[in-house]
C-alpha cells in the first residue's frame, strides 16, 4: 500500500447491519421500542433519503415513512420523477424517541454510525436529507432548513439536497408548496444527471 494512503474500510453489508441494529441497547431508546426502523429500499440506490426519527407506525411496523407523512413523501417522490424502489429511506436514529421528540445530541451521537455504514454501503450519488435533524448532521451545520432547501449542496463525495420533513408540510401548508417545488428541483437534477 502507497504510502500516506488509509485502507479502505470494507462494505458491511445491509443484512448485516439490519441485525446489528436490532440488537443495539446503546442507548435508553432500546427500551422503549417495539422495533428498530432500519431503512428499506434499494441497496443501490441513486439517492439516499436520510429522514430524522421513526414515529409510532413506524415503530409498529420496523419501517420507516409508512404513516400520514410517509404517504405524502409517495406523492413528491412521483414530482421527482422517482418511486420507492428506486430509492433508499433511512433515518438518524433507529428508534423512536418517546412521543415523537426531538432526538438528543447524545443518541445522534451514539446512533448515527450506523447511518455512516448505511450510506457507505449503498453508495448512492444524492442525499435527501428530510428536515433539520439530517441536514445538520449530514452537513455538519448549525444552519437550519428553512434557509437550505432546495439547495445543492456537497458533503465530501455526495450531492446533498435538503428539504422540509413531509411531516412539517402535513401541519404547514406553506411549506407544502416549498416541498412541492424543491422534489421538481430534485427531479430535474436527476435527469440532468444522466444525460
Amino acid at each position: 500500500m502507497p504510502e500516506g494512503t488509509k485502507p479502505k474500510h470494507p462494505k458491511i453489508p445491509l443484512e448485516e447491519l439490519a441485525a446489528e441494529v436490532a440488537q443495539c441497547r446503546k442507548c435508553p431508546l432500546a427500551e422503549g421500542r417495539t422495533h428498530t426502523v432500519f431503512g428499506v429500499g434499494n441497496p443501490h440506490a441513486r439517492v439516499l433519503f436520510v429522514g430524522e426519527a421513526p414515529g409510532k407506525n413506524e415503530d409498529l411496523q420496523g419501517e420507516p415513512f409508512v404513516g400520514a407523512a410517509g404517504k405524502y413523501l409517495n406523492e413528491l417522490l412521483a414530482i421527482a420523477g422517482l418511486r420507492r424502489e428506486d430509492i433508499y429511506i433511512a433515518n438518524v436514529l433507529k428508534c423512536r424517541p418517546p412521543g415523537n421528540r426531538d432526538p438528543r445530541p447524545e443518541e445522534i451521537a451514539i446512533c448515527t454510525p450506523y447511518l455512516r455504514e448505511q450510506t457507505r454501503t449503498i453508495d448512492p450519488e444524492f442525499i435527501v436529507t428530510l428536515g433539520n435533524f439530517s441536514t445538520k448532521f449530514i452537513l455538519k451545520t448549525e444552519r437550519g432548513i428553512t434557509r437550505l432547501h432546495g439547495e445543492l449542496l456537497h458533503a465530501g463525495r455526495f450531492k446533498v439536497f435538503p428539504v422540509f420533513h413531509p411531516a412539517a408540510a402535513l401541519y404547514d401548508v406553506r411549506k407544502r408548496e416549498a416541498l412541492e417545488n424543491d422534489f421538481f428541483t430534485l427531479g430535474e437534477l436527476l435527469k440532468g444527471q444522466r444525460e
